[in-house]
């Protein structure tokens, strides 16, 4: 454990942090994971519709440093083009 007032904060913060990436983290999985689950079961208007958010909820992720910008460039191009894919 740390010894330190500064690296008793320190400690403090990372957690916090950890606990609030971990939250960004699992919200865009769910997201992504929704919208693949709409692609398989063929429902494009639905899939369409929730693409805008799962971008947006993608690029909030990278925003905030949570996911590298490329990987979020990579997932929405993988999304956009599931979506796009669909009959």
């Amino acid at each position: 454990m740390a010894h330190s007032k500064q690296a008793l904060k320190r400690a403090r913060q990372s957690e916090k942090n950890r606990v609030a990436n971990k939250a960004k983290m699992s919200r865009m999985k769910s997201a992504v994971k929704s919208l693949m689950a709409l692609v398989q079961a063929g429902d494009k208007a639905k899939a369409a519709a929730l693409l805008t958010t799962v971008c947006k909820i993608i690029d909030k992720a990278a925003e905030t440093r949570v996911i590298h910008a490329n990987k979020a460039s990579r997932h929405k191009s993988q999304v956009t083009r599931a979506v796009g894919a669909m009959k």
